[in-house]
Formats: structure tokens, sequence, C-alpha cells
């Protein structure tokens, strides 16, 4: 395992819990594995403290825990947290992380806006997209992407951002198939035309008959984060495990119920039950 990813490794259900005063104590002090653990124990447990967020926004820019290869772990750490924790007071900290020099830093700041859902982060991130920020550095992973594009991309879609439409469709021929996905997932979100979107829809369900497994894992996750009804009975057929078939058609669920309200099921919501029905 290397360097940039053992140093953010999730702990071991063995490792000792926590109170959130000793958590927050902790992630303030000198000894950077108690601060790690700290970090991630406070977005694990969902912790809602007005102090943690503090202290969490704090970390973003800690300067003491670094790689070898110049990664910060903590403030991914911090990141991650602070996009659990749903509290909007961490979104211009994390706007400011997007021009970090660590990749991870800026994939960790996109997905925990995304999940914070404060559109004010759409201008940055589109920036960021086109790779016009300076002094960010590449992934040190293979491929060694420039920007953490898949999660821009997500991010986008969902706070949609329908000004970057044109700036997302050329990623939908980039060389890596997983930032396709991600590029057909946000157009999807962000498409006016109900007929556009659905042909990134079904660009996605073609993409879920690949023979990588690993992607069409990823398609699966996609498709459920935009609750592609087209999408339920190919993602029913689809050669993976259950437990993940199950999730994205939960998400599909999700949505119908969104639409269409839970006093009476609409015949999407009583199709995607089911086949959830079927894979249990």
């Amino acid at each position: 395992m290397n360097e940039e990813f053992s140093s953010t490794a999730i702990p071991s259900p063995d490792a000792p819990q926590l109170t959130v005063e000793q958590a927050i104590e902790n992630l303030q002090g000198s000894d950077l594995g108690l601060r790690m653990y700290a970090a991630w124990w406070l977005g694990r447990f969902r912790v809602d403290d007005p102090t943690a967020i503090e202290v969490l926004i704090k970390a973003l820019n800690d300067d003491e825990d670094r790689t070898g290869a110049g990664g910060y772990p903590l403030r991914r750490n911090a990141a991650r947290a602070l996009g659990k924790l749903g509290d909007r007071r961490a979104v211009s900290a994390l706007m400011d992380a997007l021009v970090c020099a660590d990749f991870y830093v800026r994939e960790a700041a996109a997905q925990a806006l995304e999940s914070l859902g404060d559109a004010v982060a759409v201008p940055i991130l589109i920036q960021l997209l086109e790779n016009k920020l300076p002094g960010t550095l590449p992934a040190t992973e293979p491929p060694q992407l420039v920007q953490p594009f898949d999660a821009i991309l997500e991010a986008l879609g969902t706070l949609g951002g329908v000004q970057a439409i044109e700036v997302i469709k050329p990623f939908l021929d980039h060389p890596v198939p997983r930032i396709q996905f991600s590029a057909a997932r946000a157009l999807y979100q962000l498409s006016p035309d109900p007929q556009v979107a659905d042909a990134y829809g079904d660009r996605l369900i073609t993409a879920l008959k690949l023979d990588d497994l690993q992607l069409r894992r990823a398609v699966l996750a996609d498709l459920g984060a935009i609750g592609y009804l087209a999408a339920a009975q190919p993602i029913a057929q689809t050669l993976a495990e259950n437990s993940l078939k199950l999730i994205s058609l939960k998400g599909l669920l999700e949505k119908q119920l969104q639409i269409h309200g839970q006093d009476q099921l609409s015949a999407g919501a009583i199709k995607v039950m089911a086949l959830m029905d079927e894979l249990l």
C-alpha cells in the first residue's frame, strides 16, 4: 500500500472509542495519529457539536501532518468529516480547500461540498474542472489526473450547476471511463430537456453491460444517485452483487417518492419495490 493511501486508512474496528469532548481535544493536540483518528471519528459518528465543526474547519489548514509525497492526510479526513456533518458553516473553508496542492484534499473537499448542497460553490468547482486554479498538483496514483474530475462533475450535477453544461460535455469522451460516467450523470441532472436527459441516462444503462465489474459497480452508483427509473430492470439484471443492485434501486425508489410523495405509491415506485423484493 502506497503512502498516499495508507496514511488515510480507516481505523480498525478495534480502535478505542471516544467521547465528543475527547475527540475535540485530540484533534487539537500534538499527536498526529490521534488527530487523524479524531477527525475520522467525528465524521463517522455524525457528531452534532458546534465546536467539532470549528476544530475540523481549522484542521483544513493543518501543515504538520504531511506525507513524503506532499499530501495532507489530516486535511483529507477533516474535509470528509465536514461533508458528513452537514453544517454549511464549513462551505467557505471547503471552497478554500479546493486550491490545496494535495489532489486528495481537493477530491474530499468537492465531495463534501456536494454533500452540503450549497450552490455557492458552483463557480469555483467550474474553475477547478477547467484546471484554472493555480498551485494544484496532479494525483500521485495512475492515471495521475490533474484534477479529481469525477468528484467535481458529480458535485456540479448535484448542486444544479447548469452553467457548467458546456464545460462538462467534453468529459463524455474522457479516456477514463469512470469520468465519462460522472459526466453523463451530471448532464442527466442538469439538462432542462427531459429527452436529452434521458439520453444521458441511457448511456449509463448501456455501460452496465461492460466487462469490467468495477465499472459496472460505478455505474450502479451513478444510476442510483440520479434515480433514473428506466434503469430499474437493467439494474436488477446487471452482473454484480445483489447488495449493490439493491442500493442502486433504493436510489430510484427514493426519487419516485420525492416526485410523487408517499401517500400513494406511483407505478414506478411499485415496480422498483417488486424488483427489490426479488433480489432479497
